[in-house]
């Protein structure tokens, strides 16, 4: 299944929905291109809506890690926004939830690029007692 991606602004920050998986092959290759095409034309920073994203495998993973080093030697930053149980599990198992901001509401992730405005961050520690108690 192709990776969707669509781009939209709010409040001056770029936001691109992405619907599909981010795989080996054209779907992480697209990402990739999109993130380094906006880059290289000056939007540097970036929320990615994984709402749509049913699966990302290690290459998927890899490219969100290139995207977020490119966005940081352009002076930029990109956030997560809306990860699947999955997904958040992956992230935090592979340790990258030290590499990215993850949020679970669009608005506070667009106000996270705001220093003066408050924001709600996504818990990662709550997140992992609320998996334990699941599984129990």
């Amino acid at each position: 299944m192709a990776l969707e991606i669509h781009q939209r602004e709010r409040e001056g920050i770029c936001v691109l929905d992405l619907k599909g998986r981010i795989t080996v092959g054209p779907e992480a290759t697209a990402l990739r291109e999109e993130v380094a095409q906006l880059t290289a034309a000056g939007t540097v920073n970036m929320v990615l809506n994984m709402a749509g994203v049913d699966y990302i495998d290690s290459t998927g993973l890899g490219a969100l890690v290139m995207c977020a080093t490119g966005l940081r030697k352009s002076g930029g930053s990109v956030k997560l926004l809306d990860l699947n149980r999955r997904n958040i599990e992956l992230i935090v198992m592979t340790k990258l939830a030290t590499v990215f901001e993850i949020f679970t509401d669009e608005q506070d992730a667009v106000n996270s690029y705001y220093p003066d405005r408050k924001l709600n961050t996504f818990d990662i520690l709550s997140f992992v007692q609320q998996m334990k108690k699941d599984d129990d």
